[in-house]
């Protein structure tokens, strides 16, 4: 995301790179921690579920955004923070300018022998691209081939304890991939909004006809006010009920996000919360993403019944 959606307090990026720099002086990170697990750090804790999943006992996993209720765009980072980064011998950021906080930290804090996935970087993206890849289940699974391998080249006699548990979470996503399969059978073309582009990834790979405007959704990711010729078209959109879904971020909440939830209400249109972090009430990265799924098909199922 853009910088101006990163907000730092002047006084606290100064007292933190102090920290960061008192921590490298420490010395590079260590392959393994004091248990003989790899010291893992994951920018959100959506990756990180997956990174714990593909490491097993075999790895520490520290999570950094966890905070369903507040705009991941504005995280401000802290002194635990950078000890985390200090400490880790493998860190998973997201890239794309979504996370530019992180990389900040490991600026400040050069260890030598830290291995870093940029998800972006692996999969070819660049800033400015769209970055909820957690959203894709392509790129997911691209990106567990890449931290099985990473996992693999950092402990390399722990090969197949990482192999196997590469299968085992393959079989965890079926209900995942199981349910997008259906809703692409059953509601493919259906015609569905979105307030922002944090939905453009899932609904391509729905078959779902994502008609919302691209300049009303990029808006609203980036922290800025919509044109308003896209807040009148998704309007119309929501009120003559030319959508079958709107879905909305629950982390981004404007004055215009919630006129059109409430215009959804009014005109009949389902409504269906995605978030960009993953709440603590879900154990694992596919359990919060197949409640996710559960509701956009009880929706969908609503509005076909009701047409």
């Amino acid at each position: 995301m853009p910088a101006t959606r990163i907000r730092r307090r002047a006084l606290e990026l100064a007292a933190l790179l102090g920290a960061t720099l008192a921590l490298s002086a420490c010395g590079a990170a260590t392959t393994t921690g004091g248990s003989g697990t790899i010291p893992v750090v994951a920018a959100q804790n959506f990756w990180g579920s997956i990174v714990a999943q593909l490491g097993g006992n075999r790895v520490s996993v520290t999570s950094i955004v966890t905070d369903p209720n507040a705009d991941p765009h504005e995280y401000e980072t802290s002194a635990a923070d950078a000890r985390a980064f200090a400490d880790a011998s493998y860190v998973v950021l997201n890239g794309a300018g979504y996370d530019t906080w992180a990389q900040k930290l490991l600026d400040a804090n050069p260890a030598s022998g830290r291995a870093v996935l940029t998800v972006a970087g692996a999969l070819g993206r660049q800033p400015g691209d769209d970055p909820h890849f957690w959203y894709s289940p392509d790129d997911v699974k691209t990106i567990a081939d890449h931290i099985t391998a990473d996992l693999t080249s950092i402990a390399p006699a722990r090969s197949a304890y990482f192999a196997a548990q590469r299968t085992v979470f393959e079989s965890a996503l079926a209900p995942y991939h199981q349910l997008i399969t259906s809703i692409r059978t059953r509601y493919a073309a259906t015609p569905v909004g979105a307030t922002e582009s944090i939905f453009v990834y899932l609904a391509s790979a729905l078959g779902l006809d994502l008609i919302s405007p691209p300049a009303f959704m990029q808006a609203v990711a980036e922290g800025n006010d919509p044109p308003v010729q896209a807040v009148a078209t998704m309007r119309d959109q929501v009120r003559s009920r030319s959508i079958a879904v709107l879905v909305y971020n629950v982390q981004t909440v404007t004055v215009v996000t919630t006129g059109l939830q409430q215009l959804a209400g009014t005109s009949g249109v389902a409504v269906v919360g995605i978030s960009e972090t993953m709440p603590p009430s879900y154990a694992t990265f596919e359990d919060w993403q197949v409640a996710q799924l559960t509701a956009m098909q009880h929706a969908l199922a609503g509005a076909r019944s009701g047409a």
